[in-house]
């Protein structure tokens, strides 16, 4: 069993950086693949990317792509989300989740553990 625990998050102008980070308990967290989902007031839960148990293979939403970038560091058992440029329609409350498979894509009935996630709210 995985717990995750997210971190980073606050508000940020329009345009700016922040860098979400992901911190997992659990001796089998590098065989995970592990993802980062978000969710808007109103909305539906929305696949932001993901990463692969080595690292070595990324995946990425449309609206996040050239913007966001995952990376992990599996000696820390942490995960994190670089968020560039961001818009206001970034806004959300994020989560990191482990997959249950090691190719879990884009649906969140795949992910095994969540965390409580972390506000970020990007201002005009």
């Amino acid at each position: 069993q995985v717990q995750v625990v997210e971190s980073g998050g606050g508000l940020v102008q329009a345009g700016g950086s922040l860098r979400l980070s992901c911190a997992a308990s659990g001796r089998t967290f590098s065989s995970y693949a592990m993802g980062w989902f978000r969710q808007a007031p109103g909305k539906e839960r929305e696949f932001v990317g993901s990463i692969s148990w080595s690292g070595g293979s990324t995946y990425y939403a449309d609206s996040v792509k050239g913007r966001f970038t995952i990376s992990r560091d599996n000696a820390k058992n942490t995960v994190y989300l670089q968020m560039n440029s961001l818009k206001r329609e970034d806004t959300a409350v994020y989560y990191c989740a482990a997959g249950r498979t090691r190719i879990p894509g884009s649906v969140p009935g795949n992910y095994a553990y969540w965390g409580q996630g972390t506000q970020v709210t990007v201002s005009s």
